[in-house]
């Protein structure tokens, strides 16, 4: 007896299947972008605070150490990410001491942005200066990383005025009004008058630091705009990765032509 033929499903319009496979494939591979995109940007931002920052110098207050124009790459892990969006940091490999190259984010300037500076004072200490000579608790500190130009000794006005130093600095932070309370009780602070090369002694209060620039005479730091808390100190420059005069008129692409070669992997210190 013959056995009956099975029966087939029915066919799908000529075209149909076809169509839903392509669309299919299509969100897949969007889909599969959207994951790889996301897991990229996650660990830009886990690599961006946890570990490693880029950084550029905008400013001559580092020279010679650091020059208009040098790209650094600094860690985040020495002195402890910071958490976003708080005023908090993660244990780091150890705080910030003597003489370390920091970047730092104060709050003086409007927009906010980071600057890097040199640690000269930490809580505790009593610095000074006299005739561009550094002093810390008392004892001159050797600094073969400073320069100095010819410019005359200037005061360090009580109170700053809006725009002397650029609209994104704060005028009200400006002056010597806050070394009233860190000098010492035998200092009388009514004779006391601060110049950029002659000031102090001033006392470091706990959680914060005193940092200067290499380029004594061409810095806003804390001799001007007092001391730096903890929590605004973010990183530690490691290396220069790339580093380009933009004085110099090179021919195009300037940035390679007007590149500093010899600075590009400089460990910076």
């Amino acid at each position: 007896m013959p056995r009956p033929e099975p029966r087939q499903a029915p066919r799908a319009p000529a075209g149909k299947t076809a169509t839903t496979g392509k669309t299919a494939a299509a969100k897949n591979e969007v889909l599969e972008w959207t994951k790889s995109l996301g897991v990229a940007v996650v660990l830009f931002v886990v690599i961006r605070t946890f570990l490693l920052q880029a950084f550029t110098i905008p400013s001559e207050s580092m020279e010679k150490t650091l020059l208009v124009g040098d790209y650094l790459m600094a860690s985040n892990v020495v002195f402890g990410p910071h958490i976003p969006f708080t005023e908090h940091h993660i244990p780091g490999l150890r705080q910030p001491r003597h003489g370390d190259i920091v970047v730092f984010r104060p709050d003086y300037n409007e927009p906010v942005m980071d600057v890097v500076k040199r640690l000269i004072g930490e809580p505790g200490d009593t610095v000074q200066m006299v005739n561009h000579e550094m002093y810390r608790n008392g004892k001159k500190l050797v600094e073969p990383y400073t320069v100095y130009g010819d410019q005359p000794d200037t005061p360090i006005g009580f109170t700053g005025t809006p725009g002397a130093f650029g609209p994104e600095v704060k005028p009200e932070r400006y002056g010597y009004h806050w070394h009233l309370d860190a000098l010492p009780k035998t200092v009388d602070r009514q004779t006391y008058h601060p110049t950029r090369d002659n000031w102090g002694p001033l006392v470091v209060p706990a959680g914060h630091y005193f940092l200067m620039g290499d380029n004594r005479d061409e810095s806003l730091d804390s001799r001007f705009m007092g001391f730096i808390p903890r929590e605004q100190i973010r990183g530690k420059p490691l290396f220069i990765y790339w580093s380009w005069d933009h004085t110099e008129d090179a021919p195009f692409p300037s940035f390679i032509t007007a590149a500093r070669w010899g600075r590009i992997g400089s460990v910076i210190h």
